[in-house]
């Protein structure tokens, strides 16, 4: 315990404690049928994505590619943040650990957790593209994205209004499960639960209207 919470290694415990926080509370939230929709939302960038979901490049500034890269809307933003969390805390602390154990010291924090950040970003690539095939079945078919307007799909994070984007499901005509971020074209407000038409691909955002039949699926 001295060595998790010494001042070095405080980004890392703070993350590990922060991963640990959302999964009991969204364990908790899921038996009583809500979710961490406002909670996730408010740690979301407020910037359009404007990132190949694949990450093969685009012509978007460094962070829409980073998104991209990092697979960011093929699998839940939670369970994005999720293993950002763990795979960031566990290096920090492995690295640490391991300079301790061998040489007596640690790097201050300032030095250490960069270093994990980057160690982090890998990891969090490689296992969000298992998750959303293995998991999530979001590349199980070759589907372009092109083809994901004309979709009805269901929001399940955070609020989508202008200008701020929310985390939207659907399926596919093969079963495949697709997360893709969705913003309304007009004043709209839609909710967690809500349906949406998705109309037009906008890089990795995709305008949204309300359904005309309430009832297609």
């Amino acid at each position: 315990m001295e060595f998790l919470f010494a001042d070095n290694n405080m980004p890392f415990s703070i993350a590990l404690m922060l991963m640990l926080i959302i999964a009991v509370m969204e364990g908790a939230l899921t038996l009583i049928g809500l979710g961490m929709s406002q909670a996730l939302d408010s740690l979301l960038p407020d910037i359009d994505i404007d990132a190949d979901m694949d990450g093969s490049g685009s012509s978007g500034g460094a962070l829409s590619n980073l998104l991209g890269w990092i697979r960011f809307g093929q699998v839940p933003m939670l369970i994005l943040l999720v293993v950002f969390l763990a795979a960031f805390s566990l290096i920090g602390l492995a690295l640490q650990l391991a300079l301790d154990n061998t040489l007596g010291f640690t790097l201050p924090a300032i030095i250490a957790a960069p270093l994990a950040f980057m160690g982090s970003l890998p990891v969090l690539r490689t296992s969000t593209g298992i998750l959303a095939k293995v998991v999530f079945k979001d590349e199980t078919e070759s589907i372009s994205s092109n083809s994901f307007v004309g979709h009805i799909a269901v929001i399940t994070v955070g609020e989508a209004r202008l200008g701020s984007a929310a985390e939207a499901r659907f399926s596919d005509r093969f079963g495949t499960s697709h997360y893709v971020m969705v913003e309304p074209i007009d004043d709209n407000i839609f909710k967690q639960g809500d349906k949406v038409l998705l109309v037009e691909e906008r890089g990795a955002i995709f305008s949204v209207i309300a359904p005309t039949n309430p009832n297609l699926k």
